[in-house]
């Protein structure tokens, strides 16, 4: 299983966990697991079925977007990492 970490924003959809495994393999059967377990994540990290692009998803510290997106291969000892993205500032 891999492990996916949290951002705090995103933990009280996970039950305010840092960190959970999921199964699968590849980033949308992983995120599939994850929203199964867990409804609410779905609308924050993939509404409408397309990953939200204020979330940055990471696969061992490397962005998902520069990978195969949904299709990028997650093994059992790897680590996801959902970040919303900020902004703000004057």
């Amino acid at each position: 299983m891999a492990n996916v970490r949290f951002a705090p924003i995103l933990r009280a959809s996970v039950g305010g966990s840092k960190q959970v495994a999921a199964q699968g393999n590849t980033l949308g059967e992983v995120l599939a697991d994850l929203f199964e377990r867990y409804p609410t994540l779905k609308q924050q990290i993939q509404p409408d079925n397309e990953l939200s692009r204020f979330i940055n998803i990471y696969v061992n510290d490397q962005d998902v977007r520069y990978l195969q997106g949904l299709e990028t291969v997650v093994g059992a000892n790897d680590t996801v990492i959902l970040l919303p993205a900020m902004a703000g500032g004057r």
